[in-house]
């Protein structure tokens, strides 16, 4: 079970929900998944693969893309409250 210093929120719908994001909680115990049946962003939804890193929306063109955008966002919100680079 995760620390949950680091939220991330992917609704269901979208093109992510798909992806083993799970596995972020497993290499950082830091980060919580959570999968909500809408994060109320359907527009951006339907769009692109998206998700939300301590409600900041994180997005790109690709899957790929974006899981690494995610793990970057997330990584950095752990960096920034443990007060290291």
């Amino acid at each position: 079970m995760s620390l949950g210093l680091v939220v991330v929120e992917v609704c269901e719908r979208n093109l992510l929900a798909s992806t083993p994001l799970e596995e972020l909680e497993d290499r950082y115990p830091e980060i919580a998944v959570q999968r909500t049946p809408c994060l109320f962003m359907c527009h951006l939804c339907r769009a692109v693969p998206y998700a939300m890193v301590n409600s900041k929306r994180v997005y790109a063109k690709t899957v790929n893309s974006c899981l690494h955008d995610i793990q970057v966002a997330a990584v950095k919100e752990i960096d920034d409250f443990m007060g290291t680079e």
